[in-house]
């Protein structure tokens, strides 16, 4: 069944859109991520243009995290304080992300720049967890146990802030450029960050497991609100007739991707997201090289009088 999307300015299959959705939220649910990362290439893949992509799966990513982030609250698994430092910076990084979005797209490099940015980013995060699951696989296989990870010189920093649902003492400044960080890319990119920001926080900041999902989302959930309002008043790109049908099938999705991942061992869980992350990176770099059906197109870049 064919439905027209209004911004896209494209007719789609319903089903096949539904089903992306429920597969991106199968990925979430198992690895415990927002699933940016995946479901913005793949709608660039089936002819969406990177910029309603972007500003379309924002919304979805804050609408998929809303329901996460209610449930680590009521669980009392969210650090509020760390939550309202990074979110400091992740509005920062939101607000520079989406002029920087604007500005590229008035010049004709936006979608040349999401490209490589994903091909950058995806090939390089997925190629670090790749290893880094192998090596958790092969730590397990001759029973070696895990080196214990001690302060480094992110905990030397001035301006220290004690994070007591964490029951850490940190310097506030690497908490903002990490969320000025995040929010930066999830404005450009269309990604949550959840996939860079949970290995960053417990292995650089060291924060607990038990805080670092649910402060994850919170920082996911207000930062992609954020960058969905400001595209929709800036750019004018967010399509909501797609994000609903996204929003409904990423829900449905992630709930047997929730119970999959129980079923699975932390390491393996590295080293599958490790492998699709690579793969979509290596996807997004074969579309760069391949030579298009169509050699020109035609863009309306204005009117003068």
């Amino acid at each position: 069944m064919q439905l027209y999307l209004p911004i896209a300015d494209i007719p789609v299959n319903v089903f096949l859109i539904l089903a992306m959705g429920a597969a991106v939220g199968f990925v979430s649910g198992m690895f415990g991520i927002g699933g940016g990362f995946l479901m913005t290439p793949l709608l660039i893949f089936i002819g969406i243009t990177p910029a309603v992509a972007v500003a379309s799966v924002a919304s979805h990513i804050a609408a998929s995290s809303f329901s996460g982030a209610i449930a680590y609250w009521r669980r009392r698994a969210i650090d509020p304080m760390l939550a309202a430092v990074l979110l400091v910076g992740g509005s920062i990084g939101t607000t520079l992300g989406v002029l920087t979005f604007t500005y590229l797209r008035s010049l004709g490099q936006l979608d040349l720049t999401i490209a490589l940015s994903y091909v950058a980013l995806l090939t390089t995060v997925g190629a670090l967890m790749f290893w880094e699951g192998m090596r958790a696989i092969m730590r397990v296989r001759r029973g070696v146990i895990a080196p214990r990870r001690s302060h480094n010189w992110v905990h030397a920093l001035p301006l220290k802030l004690r994070f007591k649902r964490s029951k850490i003492y940190l310097s506030a400044i690497p908490v903002v450029v990490i969320g000025i960080i995040i929010g930066f890319l999830g404005a450009v990119m269309g990604i949550g960050g959840g996939f860079i920001l949970v290995p960053i926080m417990i292995y650089l900041l060291r924060v607990p497991t038990t805080t670092v999902i649910g402060t994850s989302m919170v920082l996911t959930l207000v930062t992609m609100l954020f960058a969905t309002m400001l595209h929709a008043m800036t750019n004018h790109l967010v399509d909501a007739v797609l994000a609903l049908i996204l929003m409904v099938g990423g829900v449905t999705g992630a709930q047997f991707g929730a119970r999959a991942g129980q079923k699975i061992r932390s390491e393996q869980l590295r080293l599958l997201l490790g492998l699709l992350i690579l793969a979509v990176g290596i996807r997004f770099a074969v579309e760069l090289v391949i030579r298009p059906g169509e050699l020109y197109t035609i863009r309306e870049i204005g009117v003068t009088e």
